[in-house]
């Protein structure tokens, strides 16, 4: 402890450090005390205020205080009474562990003067800890051979207290085959053992269930326990046995070589090898015997080796060893009489000679394919045979002579239906048991061309983008022939006709192996939007066999076209190519000046048309805007002396493909004064109503068309619904074939598209009628109810 006093000299700082350490010593001391560990808090410890000669009323002022090294609050003083008592829980183990000495030191210190005093508590062990095996389970193994008194060590229970309390006692359950065996040796240390009071039998108990109790002299007593688990081990002492010493048995001459005679069934008490059994032939069996039988080690089971003949041999005497595997091994023993019994061991005989094969399907009813002839060795009912063919077949078995037989053909055949038979001929005589023998005959049917080609369906529909490369494969027929080589050897070829004027095979061709279809020559879809066509199957038969199949190939429009502008009005004109009106500045906002007129060739999206007016140079807002779709340029506000007399407007007309096709329009608009150009304002309102009379005209007819077109579809529609709920479907010689549907942006759209009923006929019967509906509602789609995913794959080649 360091004192400083300011103002003062270096020497006066070392005079009273002296004086406080004279006073320190000077007030020295120590004082013992002890408490039971495990006391509860606030037991009395001592008054160590008195103890140590110290007034109560001088406790706080002196700053009385207490400090222990490692142990924390467990003790504290009550400066109001000077009593030290138990603050917190002490655990004498946790503290001193196995030491028979256990105390708590304290260094109680108070100033003015300084004074330091020791005091000492010692803490007093209490039974509080019970004995503790450091296993649940102790197993303990031992033979059943060991003797009587034989002794096997056990693991003993230790106790946490000291003294009295550490002292332990053992006592194990009642058993009539062991003992506890306790010793301690001079320093104290208790040994303890299982000692065998009489022989054990694996046999009768394989295993004992002990309890050992450890009881320590604390007050109160407490006590362990561990659970004792003897398992006894097995010695050969039992030799196998077999359930008869003699075993009887009977079996027909001639079975099967691995025939099954016996299975012996020996037991042996003993466990693990002492128990497994191997079966043997004893040393005394003949040598005729071994030839004829032998012994599985592991089952026991006796098979045959060869055939048994009874009038060689009708009686064998075997002998029969059960050994265990045990040191040293004991065996047991049995005899097996077997008897051999007599039987019809002879097995008809059949022979094939004279197979004509193989058979036209077409060939005559009674047609002799092969002879058979059957035998057998026995005699009496045993050497009668009886022939019979299986299974249902159109064949039969027809007798010839005794035991000789004709395979004659009894029905039809049809190759395409069954190409190969196999007959099962069974020949069995009168034997008791009867024996039978089996032959099988393979009876292949020749073909004859009687099966044309036969495609899938009776029509295609396919779906080409214009423009395709040439030699674009489109599509791929296929046609199945039921026949079989050269008679299903099938070649394609178009079946040729004109084509406006022009032949078929100048637009597409067949590969005659392949079936695949080519378009030899770009399509246009402006000029040509569906091609139908016949496509002929044949095959390779004598004489030949075909059959068609009708595609129809539908042409898809692609954006190909730009934008074509027309004339304002005929005979309207401008300087360079451009078109000029003249517009009186008197005319108000909204008022209609001009018209841009323009047409596509393309179809559908490809053919609907907006209209933009391009921003003037320099950013300045023009007076004029045009309609996005339908042209007519109007002016936005009523015009003033500002506007400039000449305005020129670039107007660019686009279409909806993809991608999209332009072409610009220039506008020349003249201001001229409300008197200036009457005539010209006439006919350009003139012109201007009579275009859009005819675009009401056509916009009316236009939408009656498409009325009478969606009411004709939903009335067959319905009558088509009404009939196949009715009657039987039918079909014409130019009927359809499975339907198709054609989406919006594939072949068309419903503004301005090109809308048309084709009559398309093969050429077999009338002309049959398409109609194609579009709807922009729906997303593009190339979904086609009869085509297949090679075509698919054909469009994507083509779209290439």
């Amino acid at each position: 402890m360091v004192i400083t006093l300011e103002g003062r000299l270096g020497s006066q700082y070392l005079l009273l450090s002296l004086l406080l350490l004279a006073a320190w010593e000077e007030g020295s001391g120590q004082v013992q005390y002890s408490v039971a560990e495990e006391a509860k808090h606030g037991t009395f410890v001592g008054r160590i205020a008195q103890d140590l000669g110290l007034e109560l009323a001088e406790l706080v002022p002196r700053l009385f205080r207490v400090a222990s090294k490692g142990h924390g609050d467990l003790l504290e003083v009550n400066l109001q009474n000077g009593i030290l008592f138990v603050n917190s829980r002490i655990d004498r183990e946790e503290l001193c562990g196995r030491s028979l000495e256990c105390s708590i030191h304290l260094e109680v210190i108070v100033d003015r003067p300084l004074q330091v005093f020791h005091v000492e508590v010692e803490v007093k062990d209490i039974n509080d800890n019970a004995p503790v095996f450091r296993l649940k389970e102790q197993r303990v193994l031992i033979y059943e051979s060991r003797l009587p008194d034989s002794l096997f060590p056990l693991e003993g229970a230790s106790d946490a207290d000291v003294g009295s309390n550490s002292l332990l006692s053992y006592k194990l359950s009642s058993s009539e085959y062991f003992a506890l065996d306790v010793k301690t040796n001079s320093d104290d240390n208790t040994q303890i053992g299982l000692v065998l009071r009489k022989s054990l039998d694996r046999e009768e108990a394989p295993e004992h269930n002990l309890l050992l109790t450890a009881t320590d002299e604390g007050k109160p007593e407490l006590t362990g326990t561990v659970q004792l688990l003897v398992t006894v081990l097995d010695v050969n002492d039992n030799a196998p046995s077999f359930e008869q010493t003699e075993y009887e048995v009977r079996i027909f001459e001639n079975s099967g070589n691995g025939t099954i005679v016996i299975r012996l069934n020996a037991s042996d008490r003993d466990e693990g090898v002492n128990g497994e059994i191997s079966y043997s032939f004893n040393s005394l069996v003949p040598t005729v015997v071994r030839d004829q039988f032998r012994i599985d080690p592991n089952t026991g089971e006796i098979v045959t080796k060869g055939n048994l003949d009874f009038e060689k041999l009708n009686l064998y005497k075997i002998r029969v060893d059960a050994t265990d595997k045990g040191h040293p091994p004991m065996a047991g023993h049995c005899t097996v009489l077997l008897k051999v019994l007599d039987k019809n061991d002879n097995v008809p005989q059949i022979a094939l000679t004279s197979l004509s094969l193989p058979i036209r399907e077409d060939a005559q009813l009674g047609t002799v394919i092969a002879l058979i002839s059957v035998s057998d060795l026995d005699f009496g009912a045993n050497g009668q045979v009886t022939c019979s063919l299986t299974p249902h077949v159109p064949f039969k078995l027809v007798s010839t002579f005794k035991n000789y037989y004709s395979l004659v053909l009894e029905s039809t055949l049809d190759r395409e239906s069954v190409e190969n038979y196999v007959l099962v001929v069974t020949a069995r005589d009168g034997g008791s048991p009867s024996l039978s023998a089996t032959a099988s005959v393979s009876v292949e049917v020749a073909d004859v061309n009687d099966n044309a080609p036969a495609f899938a369906q009776p029509e295609y529909t396919v779906f080409v983008k214009e423009n395709n490369p040439p030699g674009c494969h489109i599509f791929t027929v296929s046609a199945r022939d039921a026949d079989a080589q050269e008679n299903a050897l099938v070649s394609y070829s178009l079946v040729e006709r004109r084509v406006g004027e022009r032949a078929l095979s100048s637009y597409v061709s067949v590969h005659a192996e392949s079936g695949k279809v080519y378009a030899l020559q770009p399509l246009d879809h402006e000029e040509l939007e569906l091609l139908q066509f016949q496509v002929s199957a044949r095959d390779a038969g004598v004489p030949p066999l075909g059959s068609n199949v009708t595609l129809q190939v539908f042409v898809l429009d692609e954006n190909d076209n730009a934008p074509a502008l027309l004339p304002l009005r005929p005979g309207a004109g401008g300087a360079g190519g451009a078109l000029s009106e003249l517009v009186s500045r008197s005319v108000g906002a909204g008022h209609v000046v001009a018209k841009v007129r323009a047409v596509d060739a393309d179809s559908g999206y490809n053919a609907w048309l907006s209209y933009e007016l391009q921003p003037a140079a320099g950013g300045a807002r023009s007076p004029f805007r045009v309609a996005l779709y339908t042209g007519e340029i109007s002016t936005t506000r009523s015009l003033d002396e500002a506007d400039l007399a000449r305005q020129r407007l670039l107007v660019l007309v686009k279409d909806h493909g993809e991608p999209a096709l332009t072409a610009t329009a220039t506008v020349l608009l003249s201001l001229v004064e409300s008197g200036q150009a009457p005539k010209a304002s006439s006919r350009v309102l003139a012109g201007a109503a009579g275009a859009e009379a005819a675009l009401v005209d056509v916009n009316v007819y236009l939408i009656i068309a498409i009325c009478a077109v969606s009411s004709l579809l939903v009335l067959t529609l319905l009558l088509y619904t009404a009939l196949r709920c009715s009657a039987p479907p039918t079909e014409g010689a130019c009927g359809p074939g499975k339907p198709t549907l054609v989406c919006s942006s594939a072949v068309g759209s419903w503004s301005y598209s090109q809308q048309r009923r084709q009559r398309v006929c093969s050429g077999e019967g009338p002309p049959k009628a398409d109609l194609m509906a579009f709807s922009p509602s729906h997303p593009p789609c190339m979904v086609v109810g009869d085509m297949s995913e090679q075509q698919d794959l054909n469009d994507e080649h083509c779209a290439k």
